[in-house]
């Protein structure tokens, strides 16, 4: 990783800032993408510790925003020569259905159009880095999540848990489409599952769902543990021509049937791009 660059996505905290030090200690040039600028700076000055002399830097911006998530893409992409791995990490979940100011359900615009609409506006820049990789962070929530064209963001029988499990879902499915796209380019990309991390997750979800992820988050694992898969699917040599996959525990398994339906992968490209206003 010795000179690399690396763009990371809820890298300010839990296992995106575990995988941006890990990585920075290995020598690569941590770019985050926060929203919170006190958090951004705490952790910038952390990654400095790491690696003094990569010039790390972060990029402001809210995710749930389509203008806000292009606009940093732009950023990055105007300020970066190069960008080695792309980590989308940033991700939420809340217990009632929120609407956003471009009529996106909250958990869908953060967890996957964020994911969409980053990794299409850094393309060309991974495609001149190449071979270069993207990371995206999913979930074993996908794994009883369905898709439905009909009501892709729970505008009906909306509930917290079931729209980050279908969340999740779109984020293999986004992987699976990407990596077919980019075959051939040198840039490949594979999706993955950290396993139930104690981290900030869901403490901004509200009401009873928030009670009930710190509850859980007794039996959950560190951080440290969580963000392994991550640092090993932007770093090593065993994985620098998979793509396509979905990994857990730094090996290739199959997600659910859901997850490899790669017709419904090709159609919700083409919803999404619509939805972002971007050629697909």
């Amino acid at each position: 990783m010795q000179g690399k660059v690396v763009v990371i996505t809820g890298g300010t905290s839990g296992i995106g800032q575990v995988a941006a030090e890990k990585l920075a200690a290995m020598g690569a040039r941590i770019v985050l993408v926060a929203r919170e600028r006190a958090r951004g700076e705490a952790t910038l000055a952390r990654l400095r510790g790491f690696g003094p002399a990569q010039a790390h830097t972060v990029h402001y911006a809210d995710l749930s925003r389509l203008a806000e998530m292009k606009r940093v893409a732009q950023e990055i992409a105007a300020a970066e020569a190069r960008i080695d791995v792309l980590m989308n990490n940033a991700g939420a979940i809340f217990t009632d259905r929120r609407v956003t100011e471009d009529g996106l359900e909250l958990t869908f615009a953060i967890n996957h159009m964020s994911y969409f609409v980053l990794t299409q506006g850094l393309r060309e820049r991974l495609l001149a880095s190449g071979p270069a990789r993207i990371v995206n962070t999913s979930s074993n929530a996908h794994t009883r999540a369905r898709l439905d064209f009909n009501d892709l963001q729970m505008a009906q029988g909306y509930a917290g848990f079931k729209m980050y499990g279908r969340s999740k879902l779109l984020n293999i499915l986004f992987t699976r489409e990407l990596a077919r796209r980019l075959a051939g380019t040198g840039v490949t990309a594979n999706s993955l599952h950290p396993g139930f991390v104690n981290t900030r997750f869901g403490d901004q979800a509200g009401g009873a769902l928030s009670s009930m992820v710190r509850v859980m988050k007794l039996l959950a694992i560190s951080p440290d543990k969580g963000a392994e898969t991550m640092v090993y699917l932007a770093s090593s040599d065993d994985v620098g021509k998979t793509t396509g996959e979905y990994f857990y525990k730094c090996k290739a398994t199959p997600p659910s049937k859901a997850g490899q339906d790669d017709e419904g992968a090709q159609r919700l490209w083409q919803e999404t791009a619509k939805l972002a206003g971007l050629p697909e």
